[in-house]
């Protein structure tokens, strides 16, 4: 990694207008990235590990990956020593795992403002909202289709979420926008409304080159080709498909130098084996060909090792979530991922559910605990996920947001200081004593304990006279209160008019398309 000047510069340097901005902003606190204090939990051994690995090679070489519609990457397998049959590529043992090793452990993803940039890889843990779905749900006007107003709010909750540290890509899809424009639309907002990471457009290759476009407006263009300024996802067609959409997408951002996430999409019994050792080699095959040909592109492009993965009803056909089999295929890419010392996208607030309720809570908590445990470096859905991911919700995005800072003092570990040993204050209170008022709880009962900002601890009786809310009625009222309390970032007014002139060129460049 190398820290060149910081690009947020430029976007303070044009004058007056913008410096008295930044001096009447409103301050917003954003907690720093998790950096974990804790081990990860792994559930394979060695030999498992090792059998994965000769079943995974076995698979890429015996049974091969389709590039579909996509002459220019057979031509790049073939020159790097692959079999090409069709549209069929049989990659010799190790050579895939070979070309992964020039991808980076970890990389910086810069943000406009330079203090919420985040590290990827290694030991650390970034939270980015949910992604892509069509429908949304509040409260007060249930489920619906998503609409640009609703995307912008989101953006604008993610801003003001402190425990969130990326603003995320499609948090829901606006479907008043025409397909082949709402791209634009997102991107902008994401850069005006929001000054942490985000992610680019990967539905059609000139979208991913609109995104990458749009960063050189934002942060120069000398900047991107030699930082990440976006980390976006990369779907693989499991099983071991890949489609020209998505390796187009991901030949333009590596090309530019910007990250990618390689992700398998797995629902397990329908795009991969019913047993975890199955799921967990389909996995690893499609991951080291995905990765390997980010690499083919441009050696040592960013990329992120990841892994969707849950399980189907056999009942319904529903994708089920917050499951023990998708807890061990998620801990066991992990195992997977460092032995590539390669950073690992998976977890999130994953439900099944259609409300948020008491299924979507236990699902999603263990969901979350489970990313956190398995050594996740990037995790995409943190917050707002429900109905399998076809709903993005206001009273979930914050409810789960709330609990992403319990994950923050989890990963801090045990203090071992001699203010964490505490034994001044036992020796102060000696048998029989409280500690509320010795010196010790003086001193440390502000951070002593992390505190919800949404959940109600109140007793009884006040809770009743309050309304007697659920928790669902106290996100509400957290959706309102952090929408009314939003303002902008500041930001450069050349740059924002610049961005905006782009947006509506490229509009008026195609007429609407809604396919």
């Amino acid at each position: 990694m190398t820290e060149t000047i910081s690009p947020s510069r430029r976007a303070r340097g044009g004058g007056g207008a913008a410096r008295r901005a930044e001096r009447t902003a409103v301050s917003v606190e954003t907690a720093k990235y998790i950096e974990r204090n804790i081990p990860n939990y792994e559930v394979l051994t060695e030999e498992a590990l090792q059998v994965i690995e000769r079943n995974a090679e076995t698979v890429l070489e015996e049974i091969g990956v389709n590039f579909v519609d996509n002459p220019a990457a057979l031509d790049r397998w073939r020159a790097a020593g692959a079999q090409i049959e069709g549209e069929r590529v049989r990659i010799p043992r190790g050579l895939a795992r070979k070309l992964c090793s020039t991808a980076p452990s970890e990389y910086i993803q810069h943000a406009r403002n330079p203090e919420r940039s985040v590290v990827v890889g290694g030991k650390n843990l970034v939270l980015a909202p949910v992604y892509g779905p069509p429908f949304v749900r509040d409260a007060e006007g249930g489920r619906r289709y998503a609409t640009l107003d609703d995307f912008e709010k989101f953006v604008k909750l993610g801003y003001m979420s402190k425990w969130l540290h990326h603003s995320g890509g499609t948090v829901c899809e606006p479907t008043d926008i025409p397909v082949n424009k709402r791209h634009l639309d997102m991107l902008l907002a994401h850069m005006i409304l929001s000054d942490k990471p985000f992610m680019g457009s990967v539905t059609e290759p000139s979208r991913a080159q609109d995104s990458i476009d749009m960063c050189n407006i934002l942060f120069g263009a000398d900047f991107v080709q030699n930082n990440t300024v976006m980390t976006s996802l990369i779907n693989i067609n499991s099983p071991l498909t890949f489609d020209s959409v998505m390796m187009g997408a991901l030949e333009v951002f590596a090309a530019n130098n910007q990250a990618s996430i390689i992700s398998p999409f797995i629902v397990g019994g329908a795009m991969a084996p019913t047993s975890v050792a199955g799921t967990l080699t389909q996995v690893l095959a499609e991951a080291l060909a995905g990765i390997a040909y980010s690499q083919l592109v441009r050696p040592g492009s960013p990329v992120v090792m990841g892994a969707f993965v849950t399980s189907i009803d056999m009942n319904s056909g529903a994708p089920t979530f917050g499951t023990p089999e998708a807890s061990h295929i998620t801990y066991g890419v992990g195992q997977l991922a460092r032995r590539m010392n390669l950073p690992y996208r998976s977890a999130g607030s994953f439900c099944g559910s259609k409300l948020p309720d008491a299924q979507a809570a236990y699902e999603t908590a263990n969901s979350l605990n489970m990313g956190l445990l398995s050594g996740v470096n990037f995790m995409l859905h943190a917050c707002g996920w429900l109905e399998g991911g076809l709903v993005a919700s206001f009273e979930k995005f914050v409810m789960d947001a709330d609990q992403l800072g319990a994950l923050h003092h989890f990963a801090k570990g045990v203090d071992m200081s001699e203010n964490g040993q505490a034994m001044d204050a036992i020796a102060e209170v000696g048998p029989g004593g409280h500690f509320l008022g010795c010196a010790h709880t003086q001193q440390n009962f502000k951070s002593a304990f992390w505190r919800s900002e949404l959940l109600d601890y109140k007793p009884f009786e006040t809770w009743d006279e309050e309304g007697a809310r659920d928790t669902q009625a106290l996100a509400s009222a957290r959706v309102k209160r952090l929408l009314d309390t939003y303002r902008q970032p500041p930001l450069d007014p050349e740059i924002e008019a610049r961005l905006r002139a782009y947006v509506a060129d490229k509009k008026a460049s195609m007429p609407d398309s809604f396919m």
